[in-house]
């Protein structure tokens, strides 16, 4: 067990651009102002999970982004959140014939033909979705921190290993890059793969364990990350209560708040994180409270 400390500036809990470790932001919330992500960018105001949606993150001054990862028939890694391109993509338009449109049906070649900004807004006819690689770059570009989900793990077999593979070879698996990253998941056996794979790395599981499971969570998780709407005071302060694999207090980071009652009440459930698509709204929120 572990009591929660007092620690950590409110400027970086607002989700400023300053740099901390995943720890130290992920503690934020014991300072009264959780860290802010911004949810597949700040996709309230550019096409979700696309380079433009960090790069708008960055313009509005948020350091964390959290985006999604699915694998193309041919083995590349994409950021895209559904399994199927239909939603975010003219891939109806392009490849007519190929329905359902599902991700893993589709080479990294035929994905990079489709427009994937359209859909949002005019503004962004043209924009792409972007591989892993890509998508990587622009966020060491844009010196953010990344909240990395792997969606879907049970479509593609071995994805943890071929994720952190290319993490290592873009040079996020380092000590200093760790520090702004965390691997997240559903599915708590791909998380517990992710940790048994590389354990210095932070990870995270989406989803709600009940009280009693959350000790056996907290030997492969770093955080429990619930939607907003299933928590309480209560079942925030029981996984605070408990310790991670590397010996700190698990966290909670609390999904998708848009709008300032909601994240004036999350706040006050002691959650110390708020992923939201529309993160200046949550940080004014947080700021006026």
């Amino acid at each position: 067990m572990h009591a929660r400390a007092v620690a950590t500036a409110a400027a970086a809990a607002l989700g400023t651009a300053t740099l901390f470790s995943p720890t130290s932001d992920a503690r934020a919330g014991e300072a009264g102002k959780p860290l802010v992500i911004a949810h597949r960018g700040a996709s309230a105001y550019a096409p979700e999970n696309t380079l433009a949606a960090i790069d708008k993150a960055a313009k509005l001054g948020f350091s964390w982004v959290e985006n999604d990862v699915q694998r193309t028939k041919d083995g590349r890694l994409v950021v895209l959140h559904d399994d199927s391109l239909r939603r975010t993509t003219n891939v109806e338009k392009v490849f007519p014939g190929r329905a359902p449109w599902k991700v893993k049906d589709f080479t990294a070649a035929e994905i990079a033909r489709l427009d994937a900004g359209s859909w949002f807004s005019p503004a962004y006819a043209g924009v792409r979705v972007p591989t892993l690689e890509q998508y990587m770059r622009r966020v060491e570009h844009n010196h953010e921190k990344l909240l990395l989900e792997i969606k879907n793990p049970e479509l593609y077999p071995g994805i943890e290993r071929q994720i952190l593979k290319l993490l290592g070879n873009e040079g996020w698996l380092d000590r200093r890059h760790l520090e702004r990253l965390i691997v997240q998941s559903f599915s708590a056996a791909s998380v517990r793969t992710v940790h048994e794979l590389k354990p210095a790395l932070t990870t995270a599981f989406l989803g709600k364990p009940s009280v009693t499971q959350l000790q056996r969570y907290a030997r492969f998780t770093d955080l429990v990350n619930p939607s907003y709407g299933s928590v309480s005071t209560g079942y925030v302060a029981s996984v605070h209560d408990l310790d991670g694999p590397h010996g700190r207090p698990l966290r909670v980071f609390a999904w998708t708040v848009n709008d300032a009652a909601t994240a004036r009440k999350v706040a006050g459930y002691g959650a110390d994180g708020l992923i939201s698509n529309k993160p200046d709204v949550v940080r004014a929120a947080l700021v006026a409270d």
